[in-house]
């Protein structure tokens, strides 16, 4: 039987090792060390962000930006229903009610044009995930902000490197949220980080993320001790996550190079195949620079999808499905509102194939012939 090609599999850029054991052989193994601060000070330079902060998830990235956020009980933020439960979970934690968009049909993005009817006197805010690192319609979206006086949180899980109209993804928002788990084009196994573009809310993230203390401005001289200032908790990364981290992150460009030539070739080779089935494959504007995170297939019906994924899977090839629609969740359900059409047909039928850095060219031709094999 033939070895299985997984959905994913963590990539070592190099340094990975190296890197840890300087930090282990430093002395300083938890948060802020070297490590952290030599990844948020490239971080800053290649976003031209005023300060971003590592975190231990991108989870905690969002909800510090929802502490920053103060919510009062009923207060609004309006988020797509089609996004991993953090997006929603995070928010919710720290007092706001979401209230579920619609996706374009398109890029799967939020729907810019469905915001302004969602928006109500208790609407806070609005949380934008650029799905498969390609930007949602970010001119729509700040004005429709700027209009009603809300803030945009950007959940950038997929899009580090990615661009809209030339400008980095995670940096539109007063907050930017990215995440390095083991499946992100840039890992540590698990991490995140905070973008601050508002540079009115970095003192006050400082101590969010120091457990409600005013340890940073400890360290850096500006007070003789530290105490217990505000509410906070334990968002920090250990440094061995960050040493992890910045190896990766210092080969950025190899490791975006070979993910778009992952995915230009799965674009190249399935899409005469996908044409004559009515399987639609990823859509990109010519305004945005996507950072080449998945690759996804969009069969006509429930049906296909599955049966598709169980094909595949008996060749060797292991494909997933994505996001189920959070206004339709047990949980969603209980606290949200919005009616998602689109959400709801796409969740349907969408399938990820296996899309990782490390693959090999022998690997991608698998899972080529074996897509091509099926036939609805």
């Amino acid at each position: 039987m033939c070895t299985l090609i997984p959905f994913n599999r963590p990539f070592l850029a190099g340094r990975e090792l190296e890197y840890v054991r300087q930090a282990i052989a430093s002395g300083h193994t938890s948060g802020d060390g070297n490590f952290s601060r030599r990844c948020h000070e490239l971080l800053e330079t290649l976003l031209d962000a005023p300060r971003v902060l590592l975190t231990t998830s991108c989870t905690h990235a969002l909800e510090i930006a929802a502490i920053l956020l103060d919510f009062r009980d009923g207060e609004e933020v309006i988020i797509p229903s089609f996004t991993f439960v953090s997006t929603a979970s995070a928010f919710v934690m720290h007092g706001a009610r979401p209230v579920f968009a619609d996706i374009r049909p398109d890029t799967l993005n939020l729907d810019e044009n469905s915001i302004e009817s969602l928006i109500t006197p208790r609407t806070r805010a609005i949380v934008p995930v650029h799905y498969a690192g390609v930007s949602c319609e970010m001119d729509v979206i700040l004005d429709v902000a700027a209009k009603h006086g809300l803030t945009i949180v950007e959940d950038n899980a997929h899009g580090l490197l990615g661009r809209y109209r030339s400008r980095p993804l995670g940096t539109f928002g007063a907050f930017g949220a990215l995440s390095f788990h083991e499946t992100k084009n840039f890992s540590c196994g698990e991490g995140g980080a905070l973008v601050l573009n508002d540079a009115a809310y970095i003192e006050r993230a400082e101590i969010v993320r120091e457990k409600g203390t005013n340890r940073s401005r400890f360290f850096r001289g500006q007070v003789d001790k530290y105490t217990w200032v505000d509410l906070g908790s334990s968002y920090l990364p250990s440094d061995l996550l960050a040493a992890h981290l910045l190896a990766q992150l210092e080969e950025r460009e190899r490791i975006h190079a070979a993910r778009r030539r992952i995915w230009e070739r799965y674009s190249l080779e399935l899409g005469g195949w996908a044409l004559a089935r009515q399987i639609r494959l990823p859509v990109v504007p010519d305004h945005c620079e996507q950072s080449y995170h998945m690759f996804y297939l969009l069969l006509p019906g429930a049906r296909e999808r599955e049966r598709m994924i169980a094909a595949l899977l008996r060749l060797g090839v292991h494909a997933v499905f994505h996001y189920q629609p959070l206004h339709t969740s047990p949980m969603g359900r209980g606290l949200g509102s919005g009616e998602c059409p689109v959400t709801e047909d796409v969740a349907d039928r969408l399938v990820r194939l296996p899309f990782y850095t490390g693959m090999s060219s022998e690997e991608q031709s698998r899972v080529v012939e074996a897509v091509c094999t099926f036939d609805r």
